[in-house]
């Protein structure tokens, strides 16, 4: 590939303005442009930095995905096209950890229901045997990639046991126990909190459904930072309703924004947040010194970094 131009396409703006980005990268030696919604032709020369899919960038030399996951592209027809596909995988360890994290200690000491009875200015503390401590509770963490990783830190500094779930049960720093996905319901059986840290794949689409919140204890939570299909939601739904888990903190749905009609918004024991667990005011920071690296190694004939296809 002879990379001459670099696109930043504007679906970005959702995690960053792409000025941003654009200015970082301005001393780089290609072209930097920002593309609009019309966009129809690209060619093989250009490269493109983006949170949408759009039907020119199989015209493009290299695509590369702001996010870790890339179930939005056509993985097949990029290879097809002779096209580099990239993602951001090992850029959001610390963001997603630290939210991970604050879902549990949230849970565990009822901030959501402070943050509820203050919109009320309703003066009501728990009953003494409501709030609790999260240090040594148990944690599976299903993925233990670069989401995983950064998760597992975090969860290992505020005392809890982690158990993990991977597709190779090779031992990892911090995990006391690593199960294979075949293993699932005995991973999940004794953990205090699982948390969904995977990609979406065939293999994992709807992963976690009806089974899994059997095998669950009762007064476990549900916390998914990965991506809503990798749960049954009407599973998670039944489950929260007939008490046979306590509770979640989502990330992720089914169908995103998340609709109006959904029981999940009026749950007490659910925090639903809306597919920001990742956001940082640093992210395009984090990109471009991914993008940066792609660069230098495609002019000088090598590969991107985090090549996908």
């Amino acid at each position: 590939m002879h990379l001459e131009t670099l696109c930043i396409d504007g679906s970005v703006s959702v995690l960053f303005p792409p000025e941003l980005l654009r200015e970082k990268l301005s001393d780089l030696p290609v072209e930097i442009v920002i593309l609009d919604d019309s966009i129809d032709e690209l060619s093989t020369d250009q490269g493109v930095v983006t949170l949408a899919y759009r039907e020119a960038f199989l015209d493009a030399g290299w695509v590369h995905s702001v996010q870790a996951g890339v179930d939005r592209f056509p993985l097949d027809r990029f290879q097809e096209a002779d096209v580099y596909l990239t993602n951001s995988t090992g850029i959001h360890g610390d963001a997603i950890g630290e939210t991970v994290a604050s879902y549990l200690l949230a849970l565990a000491r009822r901030l959501h229901e402070h943050v509820a009875n203050q919109q009320r200015a309703n003066w009501s503390q728990p009953d003494w045997n409501e709030a609790w401590t999260v240090s040594g509770e148990t944690a599976c963490v299903v993925g233990i990639g670069g989401l995983g990783r950064g998760i597992v830190d975090r969860l290992n500094g505020l005392g809890l046991d982690v158990i993990g779930v991977r597709r190779t049960p090779t031992p990892e720093p911090g995990v006391k126990k690593v199960y294979t996905p075949d293993q699932l319901q005995a991973a999940v059986s004794d953990a205090r909190f699982v948390v969904l840290a995977v990609p979406l794949t065939e293999q994992t689409r709807r992963m976690v459904g009806r089974d899994t919140f059997e095998a669950m204890r009762e007064d476990a939570y549900l916390v998914n930072v990965a991506r809503g299909s990798v749960v049954d939601q009407n599973a998670l739904v039944t489950a929260l309703e007939d008490g046979s888990i306590a509770g979640a903190a989502l990330d992720v749905f089914e169908t995103e924004p998340l609709p109006e009609s959904s029981p999940l918004w009026e749950m007490d024991d659910v925090i639903v947040s809306p597919h920001c667990g990742a956001f940082t005011r640093d992210y395009y920071e984090h990109v471009g010194a991914l993008v940066r690296e792609s660069v230098t190694r495609i002019r000088t004939g090598d590969e991107p970094v985090n090549r996908v296809v």
